[in-house]
């Protein structure tokens, strides 16, 4: 490479990169293995359909030739799916010359560009470019890095080395591994925020039964575990003693700041209330009514008393 960065033009070489990009057939592209970044049909995915309508992708892809000639993406997934959705037949990609730990360290770099990520999204983002740069070393002229580290086998320097390139402590990039540990039902829990990040820590040295006891529990109580109760479930589940019923006392606890709640179903409440109230002045009526039924209350009380 730097025999050609000696004795080429750029023009050549902005050449010999445009003639690696090319649009290709939707139907030969394949997604990337395991791709962990959701690609979700919600309002900004319309927005991009919208935008891929009226002036084409204007970014390409990036895709790597496979050996059966087919094509895997390594990053545009979701301009693939906007073309998808536009009715396009093809995908404007740049073809690159990657291994698939190259590809995986790649892939995870792009997608690190979006605005907003989930936690499952980044755990197993970070679990697959640890296992890539384990395995392979960093190629850090992806990344523009003149310094070209062999990490494997050194995992503090690895997940050193991804903190500092997004952000984050070594114990966070930990955390967020760990999180890939946990079920379905429970990581779901943690993108909603309703389970915070320790707490979901303590939860993932869980085996998979007792991990869907708390599901049951979560679902039972409709409140999810403090960071203590998982403390202590996993200090019993570590002696060997985290049953069924061990977990059941633990959840039944009441939290510190947990206060009691009235829940009110929407379409009972809704059919009382006269048509002509809006939605807006829903608990207005709802406290006029209470107040008034209340008053009531009190009156009958008193004339039965005399």
């Amino acid at each position: 490479r730097s025999s050609d960065l000696l004795f080429t033009t750029q023009a050549q070489r902005d050449e010999e990169q445009l003639s690696k990009i090319r649009d290709i057939p939707l139907e030969l592209i394949d997604d990337f293995p395991d791709h962990p970044f959701k690609v979700r049909d919600d309002e900004d995915m319309m927005q991009l359909v919208e935008s891929v309508k009226e002036r084409g992708v204007i970014t390409p892809a990036t895709v790597r030739q496979k050996e059966d000639g087919r094509y895997e993406l390594v990053s545009g997934h979701r301009r693939k799916r906007a073309c998808e959705l536009a009715g396009f037949e093809t995908l404007r990609s740049e073809i690159v010359d990657l291994n698939r730990d190259e590809a995986t360290i790649l892939m995870v770099e792009s997608n690190f560009q979006r605005s907003e990520i989930l936690p499952s999204e980044k755990a197993f983002a970070y679990k697959m470019r640890l296992e890539a740069m384990k395995r392979q070393g960093q190629r850090t002229d992806l990344t523009s890095t003149p310094l070209v580290e062999k990490l494997a086998g050194k995992d503090a320097l690895s997940v050193s080395r991804i903190g500092e390139e997004v952000g984050e402590s070594r114990e966070q990039i930990r955390r967020y591994i760990r999180l890939t540990n946990l079920v379905p039902e429970l990581l779901e829990f943690v993108d909603e925020g309703r389970i915070k990040m320790r707490p979901a820590v303590e939860l993932s040295y869980l085996d998979e039964d007792c991990q869907r006891d708390v599901v049951d529990e979560i679902d039972l109580n409709d409140a999810t575990p403090s960071h203590d109760q998982t403390i202590r479930m996993r200090k019993l589940f570590n002696e060997g003693n985290l049953t069924t019923e061990a977990i059941h006392a633990v959840m039944s606890e009441e939290k510190p700041n947990q206060k009691e709640k009235i829940v009110l179903r929407g379409d009972r409440v809704r059919q009382l209330i006269p048509k002509n109230i809006p939605v807006s002045q829903t608990e207005d009526f709802v406290c006029k009514a209470l107040e008034h039924y209340n008053k009531f209350l009190r009156n009958r009380a008193e004339r039965d008393s005399r």
